[in-house]
Protein backbone atom coordinates (compact mmCIF):
# COMPACT_ATOMS: atom_id res chain seq x y z
CA UNK A 1 0.00 0.00 0.00
CA UNK A 2 1.27 3.44 -0.86
CA UNK A 3 1.68 6.14 1.97
CA UNK A 4 0.45 9.70 1.54
CA UNK A 5 3.32 11.28 -0.31
CA UNK A 6 3.39 8.15 -2.86
CA UNK A 7 -0.15 8.55 -3.41
CA UNK A 8 0.30 12.20 -4.11
CA UNK A 9 3.19 11.69 -6.88
CA UNK A 10 1.03 9.14 -8.62
CA UNK A 11 -1.79 11.54 -8.10
CA UNK A 12 0.22 14.37 -10.05
CA UNK A 13 1.69 11.40 -12.44
CA UNK A 14 -1.84 10.95 -13.98
CA UNK A 15 -2.60 14.65 -13.71
CA UNK A 16 -0.35 15.81 -15.62
CA UNK A 17 -0.51 13.05 -18.18
CA UNK A 18 -4.35 14.18 -18.62
CA UNK A 19 -3.42 17.66 -18.88
CA UNK A 20 -0.50 18.35 -20.82
CA UNK A 21 -0.75 21.66 -22.14
CA UNK A 22 -0.10 24.82 -20.60
CA UNK A 23 -1.56 27.70 -22.90
CA UNK A 24 -2.60 31.15 -23.08
CA UNK A 25 -2.12 33.32 -19.57
CA UNK A 26 -2.03 29.80 -17.80
CA UNK A 27 1.72 29.68 -19.49
CA UNK A 28 2.72 33.08 -19.69
CA UNK A 29 5.82 35.54 -18.20
CA UNK A 30 2.77 37.61 -17.19
CA UNK A 31 1.25 34.92 -14.53
CA UNK A 32 4.64 33.85 -13.13
CA UNK A 33 5.70 37.81 -12.45
CA UNK A 34 2.01 38.04 -10.65
CA UNK A 35 3.86 34.69 -8.91
CA UNK A 36 6.83 36.69 -7.67
CA UNK A 37 4.55 39.78 -6.92
CA UNK A 38 6.34 42.05 -5.45
CA UNK A 39 9.60 39.91 -4.15
CA UNK A 40 11.47 39.27 -7.13
CA UNK A 41 11.43 41.01 -10.82
CA UNK A 42 11.59 38.52 -13.66
CA UNK A 43 14.32 40.56 -15.52
CA UNK A 44 16.17 39.50 -12.88
CA UNK A 45 16.73 36.38 -13.81
CA UNK A 46 18.86 36.65 -17.26
CA UNK A 47 21.36 35.07 -17.43
CA UNK A 48 20.61 32.97 -14.52
CA UNK A 49 20.86 29.32 -13.68
CA UNK A 50 18.59 28.15 -11.67
CA UNK A 51 16.51 24.72 -10.82
CA UNK A 52 12.59 24.26 -10.04
CA UNK A 53 11.33 21.12 -7.44
CA UNK A 54 8.39 19.93 -8.63
CA UNK A 55 8.39 21.01 -12.61
CA UNK A 56 5.44 18.44 -13.43
CA UNK A 57 4.38 19.71 -17.49
CA UNK A 58 7.10 22.28 -17.71
CA UNK A 59 5.22 25.40 -17.20
CA UNK A 60 7.31 26.74 -14.89
CA UNK A 61 10.41 25.55 -17.18
CA UNK A 62 9.30 27.33 -19.92
CA UNK A 63 8.02 30.53 -18.08
CA UNK A 64 11.59 30.85 -17.03
CA UNK A 65 13.14 30.01 -20.44
CA UNK A 66 10.92 33.05 -21.74
CA UNK A 67 12.36 34.63 -18.92
CA UNK A 68 16.02 34.69 -19.96
CA UNK A 69 17.51 32.06 -17.87
CA UNK A 70 20.44 30.38 -19.13
CA UNK A 71 20.15 27.12 -17.67
CA UNK A 72 16.96 25.06 -15.49
CA UNK A 73 17.25 21.99 -13.58
CA UNK A 74 14.10 20.80 -13.62
CA UNK A 75 13.06 17.65 -11.50
CA UNK A 76 9.68 15.71 -11.78
CA UNK A 77 9.50 12.50 -10.06
CA UNK A 78 6.05 10.78 -11.06
CA UNK A 79 5.23 9.61 -13.83
CA UNK A 80 5.04 12.90 -15.61
CA UNK A 81 8.04 13.20 -16.12
CA UNK A 82 8.13 11.90 -19.96
CA UNK A 83 5.39 15.26 -20.43
CA UNK A 84 8.09 17.32 -19.05
CA UNK A 85 10.92 15.85 -21.00
CA UNK A 86 8.53 16.27 -24.24
CA UNK A 87 7.21 19.94 -23.61
CA UNK A 88 10.70 21.36 -22.75
CA UNK A 89 12.93 18.96 -25.85
CA UNK A 90 13.06 21.95 -28.24
CA UNK A 91 14.95 24.52 -25.71
CA UNK A 92 18.80 24.17 -27.04
CA UNK A 93 20.08 22.47 -23.82
CA UNK A 94 19.21 25.58 -21.81
CA UNK A 95 17.07 22.48 -19.44
CA UNK A 96 18.10 19.34 -17.90
CA UNK A 97 15.32 17.17 -16.56
CA UNK A 98 15.67 14.51 -13.35
CA UNK A 99 13.63 12.70 -12.43
CA UNK A 100 14.13 12.24 -9.03
CA UNK A 101 12.45 14.45 -5.59
CA UNK A 102 13.29 17.79 -3.70
CA UNK A 103 15.54 16.30 -1.38
CA UNK A 104 17.68 14.60 -4.32
CA UNK A 105 18.17 17.78 -5.94
CA UNK A 106 22.03 18.27 -7.24
CA UNK A 107 24.22 20.68 -5.14
CA UNK A 108 25.33 22.48 -8.38
CA UNK A 109 25.97 26.62 -7.32
CA UNK A 110 22.31 27.78 -8.15
CA UNK A 111 21.83 31.19 -8.33
CA UNK A 112 18.06 30.42 -7.74
CA UNK A 113 15.52 27.51 -6.94
CA UNK A 114 11.86 27.51 -7.25
CA UNK A 115 9.10 25.60 -6.01
CA UNK A 116 5.54 27.08 -7.42
CA UNK A 117 2.75 24.86 -5.95
CA UNK A 118 4.26 22.01 -4.67
CA UNK A 119 5.66 22.19 -1.01
CA UNK A 120 2.10 22.11 0.52
CA UNK A 121 1.79 18.82 -0.84
CA UNK A 122 4.68 17.29 0.84
CA UNK A 123 3.78 16.10 3.96
CA UNK A 124 7.46 16.82 5.26
CA UNK A 125 8.95 19.40 3.28
CA UNK A 126 11.76 20.08 5.31
CA UNK A 127 14.54 17.58 4.05
CA UNK A 128 13.77 19.49 0.43
CA UNK A 129 13.99 22.99 1.98
CA UNK A 130 17.67 21.59 3.12
CA UNK A 131 18.86 20.10 0.31
CA UNK A 132 17.98 23.60 -1.68
CA UNK A 133 19.82 25.50 0.96
CA UNK A 134 22.78 23.42 -0.20
CA UNK A 135 21.92 23.63 -3.82
CA UNK A 136 22.33 27.21 -3.99
CA UNK A 137 25.17 29.34 -4.20
CA UNK A 138 26.22 32.27 -1.74
CA UNK A 139 23.43 34.53 -1.99
CA UNK A 140 21.52 32.89 -3.90
CA UNK A 141 17.95 33.06 -3.28
CA UNK A 142 14.57 30.27 -2.73
CA UNK A 143 11.35 31.22 -4.04
CA UNK A 144 8.57 29.32 -2.82
CA UNK A 145 4.07 29.60 -3.48
CA UNK A 146 2.46 27.84 -1.01
CA UNK A 147 -1.50 27.73 -0.14
CA UNK A 148 -2.76 30.46 2.34
CA UNK A 149 -4.89 29.93 5.33
CA UNK A 150 -5.12 33.61 5.76
CA UNK A 151 -8.14 34.87 3.56
CA UNK A 152 -9.50 31.24 2.79
CA UNK A 153 -12.21 30.50 5.88
CA UNK A 154 -14.67 30.10 3.93
CA UNK A 155 -13.15 28.10 0.93
CA UNK A 156 -11.53 25.85 3.23
CA UNK A 157 -14.66 24.87 4.74
CA UNK A 158 -16.18 24.05 1.73
CA UNK A 159 -12.82 22.46 -0.24
CA UNK A 160 -11.74 20.27 2.56
CA UNK A 161 -15.57 18.41 3.06
CA UNK A 162 -15.06 18.42 -0.81
CA UNK A 163 -11.75 16.61 -0.45
CA UNK A 164 -13.34 14.03 1.58
CA UNK A 165 -14.52 12.42 -0.97
CA UNK A 166 -12.69 13.60 -3.97
CA UNK A 167 -9.05 12.04 -3.11
CA UNK A 168 -10.90 8.70 -3.21
CA UNK A 169 -13.03 8.50 -6.38
CA UNK A 170 -11.91 7.43 -10.05
CA UNK A 171 -10.69 10.26 -11.87
CA UNK A 172 -13.51 9.66 -14.26
CA UNK A 173 -15.41 10.83 -11.77
CA UNK A 174 -13.70 13.66 -10.68
CA UNK A 175 -14.21 14.97 -14.20
CA UNK A 176 -17.70 15.11 -13.70
CA UNK A 177 -17.74 17.05 -10.79
CA UNK A 178 -15.24 19.17 -12.17
CA UNK A 179 -17.52 20.25 -14.97
CA UNK A 180 -20.44 20.62 -12.69
CA UNK A 181 -18.54 22.53 -10.33
CA UNK A 182 -17.20 24.78 -13.16
CA UNK A 183 -20.76 26.24 -14.32
CA UNK A 184 -21.23 27.30 -11.34
CA UNK A 185 -17.42 28.69 -10.85
CA UNK A 186 -18.64 30.85 -14.22
CA UNK A 187 -21.62 32.23 -12.60
CA UNK A 188 -19.33 33.34 -9.71
CA UNK A 189 -16.72 34.92 -11.92
CA UNK A 190 -19.45 36.83 -13.36
CA UNK A 191 -20.84 37.91 -9.62
CA UNK A 192 -17.28 38.53 -8.36
CA UNK A 193 -16.81 41.40 -11.57
CA UNK A 194 -19.80 42.73 -10.05
CA UNK A 195 -19.33 42.64 -6.12
CA UNK A 196 -16.88 42.09 -3.86
CA UNK A 197 -17.29 38.66 -3.07
CA UNK A 198 -14.65 36.09 -1.08
CA UNK A 199 -11.96 35.77 -3.29
CA UNK A 200 -12.73 37.66 -5.56
CA UNK A 201 -9.27 39.67 -6.34
CA UNK A 202 -7.94 36.30 -7.52
CA UNK A 203 -10.84 35.38 -9.23
CA UNK A 204 -10.50 38.61 -11.22
CA UNK A 205 -6.73 39.32 -11.38
CA UNK A 206 -6.07 35.09 -12.24
CA UNK A 207 -8.93 32.55 -12.81
CA UNK A 208 -10.95 35.12 -14.99
CA UNK A 209 -8.05 34.92 -17.42
CA UNK A 210 -7.41 31.11 -18.20
CA UNK A 211 -9.22 29.33 -20.61
CA UNK A 212 -11.66 26.74 -20.09
CA UNK A 213 -9.24 23.47 -20.39
CA UNK A 214 -6.84 25.44 -17.14
CA UNK A 215 -9.73 26.52 -15.45
CA UNK A 216 -11.41 23.37 -14.90
CA UNK A 217 -7.24 22.03 -14.69
CA UNK A 218 -7.53 24.22 -11.34
CA UNK A 219 -10.02 22.71 -10.28
CA UNK A 220 -9.17 19.33 -10.47
CA UNK A 221 -6.21 20.45 -8.99
CA UNK A 222 -7.72 21.52 -5.88
CA UNK A 223 -9.74 18.42 -5.35
CA UNK A 224 -7.23 15.70 -6.67
CA UNK A 225 -3.69 15.06 -4.73
CA UNK A 226 -3.48 13.37 -1.39
CA UNK A 227 -2.09 15.74 0.42
CA UNK A 228 -2.25 19.74 0.82
CA UNK A 229 -1.83 21.76 3.67
CA UNK A 230 -2.86 25.54 3.46
CA UNK A 231 -0.32 27.66 5.36
CA UNK A 232 -0.17 30.48 7.64
CA UNK A 233 2.14 32.97 6.94
CA UNK A 234 4.25 32.25 10.05
CA UNK A 235 4.11 28.47 9.13
CA UNK A 236 5.44 30.08 5.18
CA UNK A 237 8.13 32.16 7.01
CA UNK A 238 8.87 29.00 9.87
CA UNK A 239 9.67 26.87 6.81
CA UNK A 240 11.94 28.87 5.39
CA UNK A 241 14.13 29.32 7.76
CA UNK A 242 14.42 25.76 9.17
CA UNK A 243 16.27 25.40 6.16
CA UNK A 244 18.44 27.97 7.20
CA UNK A 245 17.71 31.11 4.91
CA UNK A 246 17.58 34.58 6.24
CA UNK A 247 16.57 37.59 4.57
CA UNK A 248 12.74 35.92 4.31
CA UNK A 249 10.11 37.84 2.47
CA UNK A 250 6.33 36.83 2.68
CA UNK A 251 3.77 38.09 0.06
CA UNK A 252 -0.11 37.56 0.59
CA UNK A 253 -1.02 37.08 -3.06
CA UNK A 254 -4.36 38.44 -4.03
CA UNK A 255 -5.37 37.49 -0.23
CA UNK A 256 -5.16 33.76 -0.76
CA UNK A 257 -1.46 32.35 -1.07
CA UNK A 258 1.82 33.30 0.08
CA UNK A 259 4.89 33.96 -2.15
CA UNK A 260 8.25 33.41 0.04
CA UNK A 261 11.42 34.03 -0.69
CA UNK A 262 15.07 33.63 1.33
CA UNK A 263 18.75 34.07 0.39
CA UNK A 264 21.29 31.68 1.46
CA UNK A 265 23.97 33.63 3.29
Amino acid sequence: MKNKQQQTIADFGKQWKKYKKNQGYYGSVDLLSDIFSSLLNVNELHGAKVAEVGSGTGRIVNMLLASGVAHVTAIEPSEAYEVLVKNTDNTDNRVTCLQITGEQLPLRNFDYVFSIGVLHHIEDPFPCVKTVFSSLKPSGRFLIWLYGKEGNTLYLSIINLLRFGTTMIPDSLLDVLVIVIDFFLIIYIKLSQLFPLALSQYINEVLSKLNKKNRRLVIFDQLNPAYAKYYSRQEAIDLMKSGGFVNIQAYHRHGYSWTVIGTKP
